[in-house]
């Protein structure tokens, strides 16, 4: 007998191969591998557009590797973005140089800064000639549909009212906060972080250069990305201080900030009240299973990242490819069996925990030393002074940065279009 626990009836249903719910790196990556092997897809976006101040804006050599192998690359890369191939810091006042890309064996060796809107509107349009593949916005997934033990598709609330969305295999990429994981009762394993970012804007002059990434001082840490026309800035503070940076006051805050990046000084003004700064709570956590019966779940509704090294998003990527990769094929036959599904997080889960397990090491080993300040002065770790001094090691912390542990390439295949 089918159940959900939404009272209210649904106006229609309709039936898919395959429904993703999530409209974010993940979901859009896989919608369009999924569109491009003939698999009847639909991706649900609870949002009418993708125009949000997401906190993932890089865009890594993996994905930009992935994006050529589709044969997407020449117009991605036509679109408004920085490019960043080494990332210097300012530790306690010392400059380092933390990690040079020019030195990876990458036909994309810079990191892409642009915005995920960009990114996702891109792969919407691209995905427009796929007939199989149906991307629906103002569509959110509210609950799941259950024959049985097996997830049978998702109810959805749309403008036009409730839709049942029934479908062999539903996969969950609606993020860390994901509601299709919590329907499915899939467990969180929560790792932590010790730290919260604050992130805002600052103006930016057209004579305004500097390739300082990362600056850590006692007590404090910044992080700074030229977009050419604004500043990007993400201020990390202690893990639940909002509250008591919010007490202190906004000019406290700038004041602070000014110090640690003259080069804001002038383009500080743009932040008028903490309205224009956004909390990111930061998580590390992971599923303990992926999948079951009917239901699969990647991206950061498998596994919430630390911002440290901005991988997110290409470890989403990452997970569309490989699901694509094994997935794909059976799908064209129906819903694929618990072991196939779970094929994913046997390939996967590998990468996410030794990602995971190097931002814990520089979370407790760099931020959370900084962060808890003391009044003495911050010496620059061993490690990052070998690095900085060997130009040769800087290849290290760019590879595992940029490329990333396992890095997936397309093996899906493509059905060809009209």
């Amino acid at each position: 007998m089918d159940e959900t626990t939404s009272d209210q009836p649904a106006s229609r249903v309709r039936k898919v191969r395959c429904c993703i719910v999530g409209g974010g790196p993940a979901g859009m990556m896989l919608g369009y591998l999924l569109g491009r092997a003939g698999i009847d897809v639909v991706v649900l976006e609870k949002h009418a557009d993708f125009f949000r101040d997401f906190r993932g804006d890089t865009v890594h050599p993996s994905t930009l590797q992935v994006m050529d192998e589709l044969g997407l690359i020449d117009g991605f890369l036509k679109l408004p973005h920085q490019q960043l191939q080494k990332m210097d810091g300012l530790f306690g006042g010392t400059k380092v140089r933390i990690a040079d890309l020019s030195r990876l064996n990458s036909k994309y060796p810079f990191i892409a800064f642009m915005p995920q809107w960009d990114f996702l509107n891109f792969l919407r349009e691209a995905g427009r000639r796929f007939a199989s593949l149906e991307v629906l916005m103002s569509t959110e997934a509210v609950d799941l549909i259950r024959h049985d033990d097996t997830i049978a598709g998702v109810r959805a609330r749309t403008s036009d009212g409730i839709v049942d969305i029934e479908a062999d295999l539903t996969i969950a990429c609606d993020g860390r906060h994901s509601t299709v994981r919590e329907r499915a009762g899939l467990g969180v394993e929560e790792i932590g972080a010790p730290m919260d970012v604050l992130w805002f804007r600052a103006g930016h002059k057209p004579d305004e250069t500097e390739n300082l990434f990362a600056r850590i001082e006692p007590g404090k840490m910044m992080v700074t990305f030229d977009r050419g026309d604004y500043w990007q800035c993400a201020y990390v503070i202690a893990k639940g201080q909002y509250d008591a940076v919010k007490a202190r006051g906004l000019q406290a805050l700038l004041d602070d900030v000014v110090r640690m990046a003259p080069v804001l000084k002038q383009g500080i003004a743009a932040v008028k009240s903490f309205g224009d700064i956004k909390l990111l709570t930061v998580a590390i956590n992971r599923l303990g299973r992926w999948a079951r019966p009917g239901l699969l779940c990647i991206g950061d509704a498998a596994h919430a990242m630390s911002p440290v090294g901005g991988v997110g998003v290409n470890l989403a990527v990452q997970d569309a490819v490989a699901t694509a990769n094994l997935l794909a094929d059976r799908l064209t036959r129906g819903r694929p069996s618990q072991d196939e599904l779970d094929a994913v997080q046997r390939r996967r889960e590998f990468p996410v925990k030794m990602t995971q397990a190097m931002q814990v090491i520089v979370q407790n080993r760099i931020i959370s030393g900084a962060l808890k300040g003391g009044g003495r002065p911050l010496k620059v770790p061993l490690l990052l002074r070998l690095i900085s001094a060997l130009p040769w090691l800087q290849g290290i912390p760019a590879r595992f940065i940029a490329i990333g542990v396992r890095p997936e390439h397309v093996h899906s295949k493509a059905v060809p279009t009209a």
